[in-house]
């Protein structure tokens, strides 16, 4: 509960008038002093008042890219019975406050109010809670309350459509690299027999040398499978004007674009960041709204490449980082041998690349999404 100026004015000439009336015997300023007190005193209960209110919240949609329109619909009821609701409130939408009629809302009744949603950057808008404030008639006592949860709307980056997908590329029993027709199956590893095992699928050769039955596992490796792995450290997107790093925001436009067209083709792809501190779970272009530059050197692109050597998640990777990442090219050269295929994006560049950095990869210097995903289109072999 917060007293006003006039409230805390009007509280103190109360004190002093009480003071100074009992001291000299001057019944004129005890009686004024307790009239400001006992107006202080209606101004508290008045406001302590707490209306009984529900919010609803619908966002339509509530999952756009950068610059589409959504809209917020926000309905207020007053629940209680007996009296009407006179307030002052207001919801939250991103960093702006957006005002909500809720004068005289009688009992049993509400009041809905349509509002835009800003898109224009990416990430999660969080919408709410909203803010009501209750005031005494005569301004002396405000008492601001919050109502509802908040709902977020996520602003994904723009999706910039791209026709050629990598073809993908299976690795043979004896360690080489083939292009194989999709569909095929390659020998993954050995595990002890179970029943219900095929014996078919049964290793003879070493369920005789190990004493127990072995069974093959195989795999699908054949099918394209891409890896797309954003940078998003500090260190790599330097330019950064009014808290927008454009590099990064173009990074996240070509992660999408890739994520997507993997997605409509049907065909496995994996999100992944560099740096850690970013979400980790949920659909791939939510992460992609959510994601943040955060703190981190060359060590941790060092720790991501080994990951990327050791799981041995796809066959094509897809690297996008910005103009301070070119001279971490190479360490790229690590993957190499896991990955058949490496595609990097260096995006808002204005150099080359490091002389030698770049040895056996595709690299993409492109000034933003867009160009990004026409450089894509023309790539002849992956």
């Amino acid at each position: 509960m917060g007293i006003t100026a006039r409230g805390a004015g009007l509280l103190v000439a109360a004190v002093v008038l009480l003071a100074a009336g009992f001291r000299f015997a001057y019944p004129e300023l005890t009686v004024l002093g307790a009239a400001a007190a006992v107006a202080v005193g209606y101004a508290l209960l008045t406001a302590a008042w707490r209306p009984r209110l529900t919010v609803r919240r619908r966002a339509e949609p509530d999952r756009v890219a950068r610059g589409e329109p959504a809209r917020m619909t926000l309905t207020v009821r007053n629940t209680g019975r007996l009296r009407a609701a006179n307030l002052v409130a207001e919801d939250r939408c991103g960093d702006r406050t957006v005002p909500v009629p809720v004068l005289r809302l009688r009992p049993g009744r509400d009041t809905e109010v349509h509002y835009d949603v800003p898109t224009e950057r990416r990430g999660v808008v969080p919408v709410g809670p909203l803010r009501v404030t209750r005031r005494d008639p005569l301004g002396l006592v405000a008492l601001a309350r919050r109502y509802g949860e908040p709902v977020p709307v996520w602003v994904h980056p723009r999706v910039h459509p791209l026709n050629a997908v990598p073809t993908g590329a299976g690795r043979s029993l004896d360690g080489r690299v083939d292009s194989v027709a999709h569909g095929s199956i390659t020998f993954d590893s050995l595990r002890e027999y179970v029943v219900g095992d095929e014996l078919r699928r049964v290793h003879w050769r070493t369920s005789a040398r190990v004493g127990e039955l072995m069974v093959r596992e195989n795999v699908d490796t054949s099918l394209p499978r891409t890896v797309v792995l954003l940078d998003n450290r500090a260190a790599a997107h330097p330019d950064v004007v009014d808290g927008v790093a454009e590099s990064f925001e173009a990074g996240c436009e070509a992660a999408a674009s890739v994520v997507v067209a993997a997605i409509r083709a049907d065909l496995p792809v994996t999100l992944l960041t560099v740096a850690a501190g970013s979400a980790d779970d949920g659909p791939p272009l939510d992460r992609l709204a959510a994601v943040r530059l955060v703190d981190g050197g060359a060590d941790a692109l060092r720790d991501s490449t080994a990951r990327l050597r050791q799981e041995r998640l796809g066959d094509t990777l897809v690297f996008l980082t910005g103009p301070g990442g070119r001279a971490d090219l190479g360490r790229l050269g690590t993957v190499r041998g896991a990955y058949p295929s490496v595609v990097v994006g260096v995006l808002a560049a204005g150099g080359p690349a490091p002389a030698g950095a770049a040895a056996g990869m595709v690299v993409i210097d492109a000034a933003d999404g867009a160009t990004f995903a026409a450089e894509w289109d023309g790539i002849r072999r992956w």
